[in-house]
């Protein structure tokens, strides 16, 4: 056992120096944890690929540990075929350890589509002193992102994580305040699948709250929660008496979008692309600077899990839970 330790740690370090060697370009290496989602595929192929139509430069990735989930139908039966498509079309590099990728790259995507394990998989890259990004959801509960913000902030790591949709140009001009003005409020909308293994809104329905807190900003004071088979409506009342909705669709036409109700203008808009994502991915790990703060994260997992709570309450306002960093 020995032996067999020391000659992948022989495997590793030449692995290392030939990245560093054939790397002339100087672009950011990054590793992969989790190759259950279609996410690998598609942020790979806008990062590795100069020919592609929304090609991101600046990083690549080029290691991964394959991750999975035997419990989530959604990543049991897509890992292997997704692992498989890395290494034929990208010659992606697969460890069997997360301490072993983190010695190959400079920075870290935690692309589980399981958010249980993230608490885990996100310790053991800050241990190792590497940035990292953590796709949706975040965790498998409000408490684990709490616990991410508080390790990371007492190890001194930079890292952000959550939807897509937050950094879509869409939404970004949607909000911006030259176009709409003072946003008094917005009523946002997608898809909302549920997982049995995850709190209802942390599988699907993220995207549209990240669209909601894209808009209006922290400090949601309270939510409640309307829930039928079909369909969730939660609302929730900001400190300034500005209200803002998440509506989660399950049967019927989907999609992802939203009403920003401004100063000067409402604005309603509906879309999705990956590309204002991977752009804020290089840039931080361009610059080490999270595009977005803890607290922001968070709240957008505590108005989750307090929607939970009102369902649990029969639509009862509930307020977000307390929460420290220290």
């Amino acid at each position: 056992m020995k032996r067999i330790l020391i000659v992948l740690s022989v495997i590793l370090l030449f692995a290392s120096q030939n990245f560093a060697q054939n790397n002339p370009e100087n672009f950011i290496r990054l590793g992969m944890i989790g190759l259950d989602t279609s996410h690998v595929i598609a942020f790979t192929r806008m990062l590795n690929d100069p020919n592609h139509t929304d090609h991101v430069s600046g990083a690549r990735v080029v290691a991964a540990v394959k991750g999975g989930s035997p419990d989530v139908k959604a990543s049991a039966d897509r890992v292997d075929e997704y692992t498989k498509q890395l290494q034929d079309d990208w010659g992606i590099i697969i460890v069997e350890t997360i301490p072993e990728l983190c010695r190959l790259v400079d920075g870290i995507l935690i692309e589980s589509i399981d958010g249980r394990p993230h608490l885990e998989q996100a310790k053991q890259v800050i241990d190792a002193g590497l940035p990292l990004f953590i796709d949706k959801p975040v965790a498998g509960r409000f408490e684990d992102v709490v616990e991410i913000a508080r390790y990371a902030k007492a190890h001194g790591v930079p890292w952000f994580g959550g939807s897509s949709l937050r950094w879509w140009k869409g939404v970004r001009d949607a909000t911006d305040p030259e176009v709409v003005g003072d946003v008094l409020g917005c009523d946002a909308y997608s898809p909302c699948s549920l997982e049995e293994h995850h709190p209802d809104l942390f599988w699907y329905g993220v995207h549209g709250v990240s669209i909601l807190y894209a808009a209006m900003g922290v400090g949601c004071q309270q939510v409640s929660r309307a829930s039928t088979e079909d369909t969730d409506v939660v609302v929730g009342v900001w400190p300034d008496g500005r209200i803002g909705t998440f509506r989660g669709i399950r049967n019927g036409k989907s999609g992802y979008g939203a009403t920003v109700f401004g100063s000067k203008k409402i604005v309603a808009f509906e879309g999705h692309s990956y590309k204002g994502l991977i752009e804020a991915i290089v840039q931080f790990f361009q610059s080490g600077v999270p595009p977005m703060n803890a607290e922001e994260i968070i709240e957008i997992y505590a108005f989750m899990h307090a929607a939970d709570l009102s369902k649990q309450q029969g639509g009862a306002p509930v307020p977000l839970p307390d929460y420290s960093l220290d």
